[in-house]
């Protein structure tokens, strides 16, 4: 199983996006009706505790049942499945490659140059490589980036789709994912996202990564370990509760009157830093100064008070991401669960919109 980025010209093929991340897997189905989406199916699944740690798939099984699970309360009949291999776990490369050789001669060429800037043998790695254009400086070349993982992360995630039924037919990276929802709802951005530097804050439940696009294109990714998990610890802490009892408690919004300046507070006020430090590691290994919007994505960034927090803070405009907010959604869905489950909803509707690449 390889690593499967869209090549100019590949053939679409309907697929399922399934994001599989540390605590829960994601299902969804788009179909498109001219240049509109509709979401037909989604489902979510909890993937065991411990069933998945630091990105490593640890128990296929139990994902696998996990899949399954998801895969039942969708209703899809689409056996396909985009997933994706997490942004920290590839190494990327900018070739530049003169545009007169063909794609078999470029895939031979890749080969070769590839083991000069990946640390691991060549045959522990899943490579691919799309074109991104004309080379700015020399138009008798072409900019191809190329993208390698072990295979370890690769096959971890196919095995435990297969081992759910389903077939996986696409490997995508979580970033270029998110990157690919950042196109469809580029009228969120100023300019369109045209000459803006925008910052992806994907609060997940063990880790936030923080994606930079310039121009809707992805140009540096960074995981920090902080997440929901935290909030949920707090909660658990300060009442005295199971963890179980604590993300109810969290999902259910059940709070005392001292919750948000014991609890909620101190969690916001931690978020912070992170997203500074994160941005300054950006701006000291690369041209960039600033970036002119935040997105936020992840089932933290519906956390109340996040936003307009991160705003006030920071200086820079912030907003919760919507990959549905130009969509219709199914009658057999429902909308008020959907919408509450948006934010965190960004990398599984990248990986389905590969089905019209």
């Amino acid at each position: 199983m390889d690593l499967s980025l869209p090549f100019i010209g590949k053939k679409s093929t309907k697929v399922l996006g399934v994001d599989i991340s540390s605590t829960a897997v994601k299902i969804l189905e788009l179909s498109s009706h001219g240049h509109h989406y509709k979401v037909e199916s989604y489902a979510v699944a909890s993937i065991p505790a411990h069933a998945i740690i630091e990105n490593d798939i640890k128990d296929i099984p139990a994902v696998a049942e996990a899949i399954e699970l998801a895969y039942s309360r969708s209703n899809s009949s689409i056996k396909a499945v985009a997933a994706a291999v997490p942004s920290s776990a590839i190494i990327t490369k900018v070739l530049q490659i003169d545009a007169t050789i063909t794609e078999l001669e470029m895939s031979e060429y890749i080969q070769l140059e590839a083991g000069r800037y990946i640390p691991y043998p060549l045959e522990e790695v899943a490579l691919d490589f799309t074109i991104l254009g004309i080379n700015e400086k020399e138009a008798s070349k072409v900019d191809v980036l190329v993208v390698a993982a072990r295979n370890e992360h690769v096959e971890s995630r196919a095995d435990a789709i297969r081992a759910a039924g389903l077939n996986p037919k696409i490997i995508d990276v979580e970033s270029y994912a998110i990157e690919r929802v950042c196109n469809l709802i580029s009228d969120q951005f100023m300019n369109k996202g045209k000459n803006q530097t925008i910052a992806v804050v994907d609060i997940g439940s063990v880790f936030t990564t923080i994606t930079i696009l310039h121009d809707l294109h992805t140009i540096y990714s960074r995981d920090e370990v902080f997440g929901g998990r935290q909030l949920t610890e707090a909660i658990q802490r300060r009442y005295g509760l199971t963890y179980e009892q604590a993300g109810l408690m969290k999902k259910q919004s059940q709070f005392s009157d001292d919750y948000v300046p014991e609890v909620l507070t101190p969690f916001r006020e931690s978020l912070i830093p992170l997203i500074r430090r994160s941005l300054q590691l950006f701006f000291s290994a690369s041209r960039f100064t600033e970036v002119e919007h935040i997105l936020l994505a992840g089932g933290g960034a519906m956390i109340p008070g996040i936003s307009d927090l991160i705003q006030e803070r920071l200086g820079t405009p912030c907003t919760i991401a919507n990959p549905f907010s130009d969509m219709s959604i199914s009658s057999r869905i429902s909308a008020a669960t959907i919408a509450a489950d948006s934010s965190s909803l960004m990398t599984c509707c990248g990986l389905a919109l590969r089905s019209f690449e």
